[in-house]
C-alpha cells in the first residue's frame, strides 16, 4: 500500500507539472464528447418528443386528398384490412385579410367534426376553446401564427371562402401533430406572420365549398403490423373516381418529412465528427506519456529496482492518461449536457413542439465516456508498455544518443545555403518525420474542420441564387381555387403594378422507372417563359423539348433515369392514365424534386385543351401595396405565393443558423489546434531544453533561439494547409451526400475566401500557441537547463 501511495504522490506531482498540456488535451477530448452527447441528446430529444406527441395527438399513418367524395364512401374504407380508425374532412386555402396588416396572407382551413374533437390529427388546444360547430363567424388558429402577429382571443379576421368574405372572430390557439413544421404554398421556410392554419366548423366549411355529406381530405390510422403499401393501393382504387391525387404515408407528409430529415442530420452528425476529436486526443496522449517516460527513464529504473512490477509500471502511466481521459469526459458531459438541452429548447420552438421530453440517455454517456477513455488509453498503451519492460539497468543509464547520418535531405538543406537556425527546424522534422507527420494531420483537421462548415455559406448563396433569382425571377405566383383558360392571364395583367404575366400549369404525378417511383408534380411552362425557367448545370435556362421531359438531378437519381430512359408517368388528377415520355434532360434544382414539360406536349398526353393552374407575376416595386390590396379583392385566388416574403425567411433562417453552427466549428478548430501546437511546441522545449541554451550561451539572440522554437511548429502549421483543404473538401463531400434528400440538395461550393479564412484561423491558433510555449523559454534558467544530464 505503501508503494501504491508513492506512485499515487507522483502521479499527482505529475498532472501537477503537465496542468497546460492536459488541459488542452481535455478539452479536445471534451469537444469530442460533447458532441456526442449534444447529438444523441438532440437526436433522442426530438425522436421521443415527435412520438409521444404523435401518440397522444393520434397523428395519422396514410393521408389522400381528393376533388369531392361522398362519406356515404366512408364505411368501405373503414372495411379496408389494416385500417383503424379514419378520419374524412373538408380542406382549403383562403386569401386572409389581417387587421392592420397590408400584405396579403394565406390560411390553410381545416374542418372541426359537428360532434366532439378529432378522431386523429388532434389539435391541442393552447389557450381559449375551439368553435362551436354550430358557429358561423368563429376560427381556432394556430398558436405561432397569432403569436407572430399578436392576435388575442376576440380578434376578427377577414378570410375569402370560395369567393366570400368571411369575418371571423379568433376563439382559441392550437397546435396541431400535422403541422409541426408549417410551410406555406411554395414557401421554403415558415412564414408565420403571414401563413395560418385555421380550424373552422364543418358545417360552415360545407356550406362554403359545397361539401354537404362530402369530403375532399383523408386521414387513417393504420392497425400495428398493417402493410402500409396494401392499404394505400386499396384506399386509390377506392378513390380515384373522385378526384384522388393518390395516397401516400407519412414519409411524404411535409411536416413529417422535414422534422425527420433534421433527426437524420443529427444522427449524421454524430457519427462524422466526435471520432476527429478522439482520434486526436489519442495522438495527443501518446505525444506526452511518450515524451514523459523518455524524460523518466531514470525515475521508471529506480521503481523497477525497488520492486515495482512491469504490470504496476504500466498502470502508473496508463493513471495519467485516464486522469487526463477523466477531466476531458467530465468538462464534455458538462457542456454536452447543457448544449443538448438549449438546442433542445431552440428545436422545440422552431418545430412547433408543444413540449420538450429531454432527458440526455445513459447510453449516451456511457458511449462518450468509454470512447473518451479508450482514446486516451489507447494513445498511452504503446508508451506504458515501452515503459514496463525496460530493464532496470537498461533505464538506469542514460538513452543512447540517436544515430544520425548525412542522408540526401541533409545535403539538399546544406546546398541551399540556409541560416543555422532554419536548418534545425528542418533537422527536426526530419529526423522525427513520424511526429512530424502526425502534428502536421492533427492541424490539418481543424483546417479541415473549418473548411467543411464554411462551405456551407457559398452553398447556401447558390441555393438562393438558383432558386429565387435565376430560375424562379417573377415577384408572386398565384395559385387559383380551381383551373382557369388563359384568358384569366388578361384579368391578372390588369392588376395594379403588374408589369409581365405568365401562365403554367402543376399536375401532380406518380414517375416510375422500373421499381422505382416518385410522387411529384410535372411543370408545363409555354416556351419562351422568362420568370419561372428550368436551368442547365451551367446555370443557363434550358427549355423541355416538344417530345420530352426534363427532371431534376435528384431525381435523375432516385429513378435512375439519365437523359434517353423512357419513364411511365402516371396522372393522378383528371384522368388517371398513364404514359411513357423520354427524359430529355437533366436540370439544377436544389430545392424539391422536379419535372418540367412544354405546355403542348402535356397537354398532348393528356388530350385536354389549355389551363392555368399558376400564374407568375412580375411586379413594379412603387405599386407593391396596390397589388396587395387588390389581391385581397380576388375571389378566384386561393394562394398567392410571394417570393421576396420567401427570399427574405430563406436568408433570415439561413444566416441564424449557419452563423451559430460556423461559430461552435470555430471553437472547436481552434481546441484542436491549440491542442496539437502546444503539446507539439511544449515537447519541443523540453527535448532541446539543453541545446537551445547552448545557443545562448554562444551568442545566439532570444530572438533568434524563440524562432527554432517556434519555426518547426509554424512550419508544420503551413505544411499542414493544403492537407486540410483536401481533408475539409472530402467532409463537406460527405456533408453533401449524407444531407442529400428529396427535400433539398446542398451543392458543394467551394470558395477560395473558405480556405483562406479557414487556414487563416488555424494559423493564428498555432501561432498564439508557440507564443505561449515561447514565454517558458524567455523564463528557463541557463545554468540550471546546462546541469541536466543528456
Amino acid at each position: 500500500m505503501r508503494g501504491l501511495r508513492a506512485l499515487d504522490r507522483k502521479l499527482l506531482r505529475d498532472i501537477r507539472r503537465l496542468w497546460a498540456q492536459s488541459l488542452a488535451i481535455a478539452l479536445v477530448l471534451a469537444a469530442g464528447v460533447a458532441i456526442l452527447l449534444m447529438s444523441f441528446g438532440m437526436h433522442r430529444a426530438l425522436f421521443e418528443t415527435r412520438e409521444a406527441y404523435y401518440e397522444r395527438n393520434r397523428f395519422a399513418d396514410v393521408f389522400a386528398a381528393v376533388t369531392r367524395a361522398p362519406r356515404t364512401l366512408l364505411p368501405e374504407i373503414r372495411a379496408l384490412p389494416g385500417v383503424r380508425a379514419v378520419e374524412a374532412r373538408i380542406t382549403g386555402m383562403a386569401v386572409l385579410d389581417l387587421p392592420d396588416h397590408p400584405e396579403v396572407a394565406v390560411g390553410r382551413l381545416i374542418s372541426l367534426p359537428p360532434a366532439g374533437e378529432p378522431l386523429l390529427n388532434v389539435p391541442l388546444l393552447r389557450e381559449g376553446r375551439l368553435p362551436r360547430p354550430e358557429a358561423r363567424d368563429e376560427v381556432a388558429v394556430n398558436e405561432p401564427f397569432a403569436r407572430a402577429n399578436g392576435y388575442a382571443i376576440g380578434t376578427v379576421i377577414h378570410a375569402t371562402l370560395n369567393g366570400q368574405k368571411r369575418a371571423l372572430r379568433i376563439t382559441g390557439t392550437v397546435l396541431s401533430p400535422e403541422f409541426i413544421y408549417t410551410l406555406p404554398p411554395g414557401g421554403l421556410m415558415p412564414d408565420n406572420l403571414n401563413f395560418a392554419v385555421m380550424w373552422l366548423p364543418e358545417r360552415m366549411l360545407a356550406a362554403a365549398y359545397d361539401m354537404e355529406g362530402a369530403f375532399n381530405d383523408l386521414a387513417l390510422a393504420l392497425a400495428r403490423g398493417a402493410p402500409e403499401a396494401d392499404v394505400i393501393d386499396r384506399l386509390d382504387r377506392l378513390l380515384e373516381h373522385y378526384g384522388a391525387q393518390g395516397a401516400h404515408g407519412r414519409d411524404l407528409q411535409q411536416s413529417h418529412a422535414f422534422v425527420d430529415s433534421e433527426i437524420e442530420q443529427l444522427r449524421n452528425m454524430a457519427v462524422v465528427l466526435p471520432p476527429v476529436f478522439f482520434g486526436i486526443a489519442a495522438f495527443l496522449v501518446s505525444m506526452v506519456v511518450g515524451r514523459i517516460i523518455e524524460l523518466e527513464r531514470s525515475e521508471i529504473g529506480l521503481m523497477k529496482a525497488l520492486g515495482y512490477s512491469n504490470r504496476e509500471v504500466a498502470f502508473h502511466y496508463l493513471s495519467l492518461a485516464a486522469l487526463i481521459a477523466v477531466a476531458g469526459i467530465a468538462v464534455g458531459y458538462g457542456v454536452g449536457a447543457w448544449m443538448s438541452r438549449e438546442l433542445a429548447e431552440l428545436y422545440a420552438q422552431y418545430f412547433d413542439f408543444p413540449y420538450v421530453i429531454f432527458a440526455n440517455p445513459s447510453d449516451a454517456y456511457a458511449v462518450s465516456g468509454v470512447l473518451g477513455l479508450a482514446s486516451a488509453l489507447l494513445g498511452a498503451l504503446r508508451s506504458a508498455m515501452k515503459a514496463a519492460r525496460l530493464p532496470p539497468a537498461v533505464a538506469m543509464a542514460p538513452p543512447a544518443p540517436p544515430f544520425y547520418r548525412r542522408g540526401a535531405i541533409d545535403r539538399v538543406i546544406a546546398a541551399l545555403r540556409l541560416s543555422q537556425p532554419t536548418t534545425m527546424i528542418l533537422r527536426g522534422i526530419f529526423r522525427w518525420p513520424l511526429r512530424a507527420a502526425l502534428t502536421a494531420l492533427g492541424i490539418a483537421f481543424a483546417v479541415a474542420v473549418l473548411v467543411s462548415s464554411g462551405f456551407m455559406f457559398d452553398s447556401m448563396d447558390e441555393m438562393m441564387d438558383n432558386a429565387f433569382f435565376r430560375a424562379n425571377r417573377q415577384d408572386a405566383t398565384l395559385v387559383p381555387t380551381r383551373e382557369l383558360p388563359p384568358v384569366a392571364l388578361d384579368e391578372v395583367a390588369r392588376l395594379p403594378g403588374v408589369m409581365m404575366v405568365e401562365g403554367g400549369r402543376s399536375v401532380p404525378v406518380r414517375l416510375r422507372h422500373g421499381h422505382l417511383s416518385r410522387r411529384l408534380a410535372i411543370e408545363a411552362r409555354p416556351p419562351g417563359a422568362t420568370l419561372a425557367r428550368a436551368l442547365d448545370a451551367d446555370g443557363n435556362a434550358v427549355e423541355a423539348p416538344s417530345d420530352g421531359i426534363l427532371i431534376s438531378k435528384r431525381l435523375s437519381e432516385v429513378l435512375e433515369a439519365p437523359p434517353g430512359t423512357v419513364i411511365e408517368v402516371e396522372f393522378l388528377s383528371g384522368r388517371r392514365e398513364t404514359a411513357e415520355v423520354t427524359v430529355a434532360g437533366v436540370v439544377t434544382q436544389y430545392i424539391g424534386l422536379g419535372a418540367y414539360m412544354q405546355e403542348e406536349a402535356l397537354r398532348r398526353l393528356r388530350r385536354e385543351g389549355p389551363r392555368l393552374s399558376v400564374i407568375h407575376v412580375e411586379l413594379d416595386p412603387a405599386r407593391h401595396d396596390d397589388f396587395q390590396a387588390a389581391l385581397k379583392e380576388l375571389p378566384r385566388l386561393s394562394a398567392p405565393v410571394m417570393l421576396n416574403r420567401a427570399r427574405q425567411s430563406f436568408q433570415e433562417t439561413i444566416d441564424q443558423n449557419v452563423t451559430v453552427m460556423a461559430t461552435i466549428y470555430v471553437i472547436v478548430a481552434v481546441l484542436i489546434t491549440v491542442g496539437v501546437a502546444y503539446n507539439f511546441a511544449r515537447i519541443q522545449l523540453s527535448e532541446r531544453a539543453r541545446d537551445l541554451a547552448s545557443l545562448r550561451i554562444l551568442g545566439f539572440t532570444e530572438g533568434e533561439v524563440s524562432y527554432i522554437l517556434m519555426g518547426e511548429t509554424l512550419l508544420l502549421a503551413i505544411i499542414a494547409q493544403p492537407l486540410g483543404w483536401a481533408i475539409g473538401t472530402g467532409l463537406a463531400w460527405l456533408i453533401v451526400e449524407g444531407f442529400a434528400s428529396d427535400l433539398y440538395t446542398i451543392p458543394l461550393v467551394l470558395e477560395r475566401d473558405t480556405f483562406a479564412k479557414a487556414s487563416l484561423v488555424v494559423l493564428a491558433a498555432a501561432a498564439a500557441s508557440a507564443l505561449a510555449v515561447r514565454r517558458r523559454l524567455a523564463r528557463l534558467d541557463l545554468i540550471e537547463v546546462m546541469k541536466t544530464r543528456e
